[in-house]
């Protein structure tokens, strides 16, 4: 028997353990053979080591989520129980904190597919990073551009997104094109806002270290020496992405995020994220990572809420092909019919000039 004691300093005990320690008596309930007790501001863990071992990773992990979101759910609890211990304890000697947030907090990727989105971002030149909202792959692109901003691997981190949902054009929206763009923007400000603090990132926006500009205003242009930034390109045709994407210039990094679910254009106008991905997924120096439900890190709700609806798609897509095998397979029989009905007739054509001969 081996036994833990993890401190638990200056946290809200009830946001992180739960009303009635609920968030440990869930972790209990997977592991019967080992005892946790919260006593004071500490957890004790008594236990065989391996099990030991798993909790204490488990716990480093809420502890951590607890310090970016401020309160821990069951829900979250079951989620990082749900892992591997072995894929945790591998996940965490990969892990290294992105940057360190305006508080001190460290910003890491939280789930496999995010790390797979941090290991994608070293590996290649433009990466795509696909899923719902809430999954983080804006925060943790935002992210690795800041880390490449601070540790001076570019020169300048260049963040933009198509302005459809306003149904104009920014025109003739009122203000200078910072403050036609910004509300666009919120969720790109929000991260920033987290990762640099306010005077410096005022001082980046004012010399153009940091530059926010509509998808349109990259035509014409060589992006080198950038960490660059495309939010929301769902809402981009392939004319739009082939613009952008043959922007990539020496020293510069490109990451492509986007949600095929929450399209935007226009019905007449096509999304061309899609096909973007379809022709460039097999290219050396160009990853796709998909993110989905279970990378949620919102409201407990939302990951259900996902989950309830990738299983309405898929139900929609089966539906679809089995509607298509229906199709194929009743025109196979329409033509087989009219095979054999073809054949009838001249069966009874023959077997009638054969009478009139006789």
């Amino acid at each position: 028997m081996v036994e833990k004691i993890i401190p638990l300093k200056d946290i809200s005990l009830v946001d992180f353990l739960g009303v009635e320690n609920r968030n440990i008596k869930e972790i209990s309930l997977s592991f019967p053979n080992s005892k946790i007790v919260a006593r004071g501001n500490e957890l004790r863990i008594q236990g065989n080591r391996p099990e030991l071992l798993h909790i204490n990773e488990i716990i480093n992990l809420l502890l951590e989520h607890y310090n970016r979101y401020g309160s821990v759910s069951v829900e979250d609890v079951r989620s990082y129980i749900e892992q591997d211990a072995d894929m945790i304890s591998q996940a965490r000697q990969k892990d290294e904190n992105l940057v360190y947030g305006i508080q001190g907090t460290p910003i890491r990727a939280k789930t496999p597919n995010q790390r797979e989105l941090v290991e994608a971002a070293a590996n290649n030149d433009v990466v795509f990073a696909l899923g719902p909202a809430g999954t983080g792959k804006t925060y943790i692109a935002v992210a690795l551009a800041v880390r490449a901003l601070k540790n001076k691997q570019v020169k300048k981190i260049i963040i933009t997104r198509p302005a459809v949902e306003a149904g104009e054009s920014l025109g003739f929206l009122p203000g200078d094109m910072k403050e036609k763009i910004d509300p666009y923007l919120r969720p790109i400000y929000d991260a920033l806002a987290d990762m640099i603090a306010p005077e410096k990132l005022k001082f980046y926006q004012d010399t153009n270290v940091i530059e926010i500009a509509p998808i349109a205003y990259m035509r014409g242009r060589t992006l080198s020496s950038a960490f660059v930034l495309l939010d929301e390109a769902q809402n981009t045709t392939t004319m739009q992405l082939k613009m952008f994407l043959t922007r990539l210039g020496i020293d510069s990094k490109m990451i492509i995020t986007g949600d095929m679910t929450q399209v935007d254009l226009p019905r007449n106008v096509s999304s061309g994220l899609a096909q973007t991905v379809k022709i460039l997924r097999n290219i050396n120096g160009v990853a796709v990572v998909e993110l989905s439900g279970k990378d949620v890190v919102r409201h407990k709700l939302v990951r259900h809420i996902i989950t309830a609806y990738e299983s309405l798609e898929d139900q929609m897509a089966q539906k679809s092909e089995e509607a298509k095998e229906a199709i194929i397979k009743e025109s196979r029989e329409n033509r087989a019919k009219k095979q054999k009905d073809r054949e009838n007739a001249f069966d009874k054509l023959k077997h009638k000039n054969d009478s009139e001969e006789e």
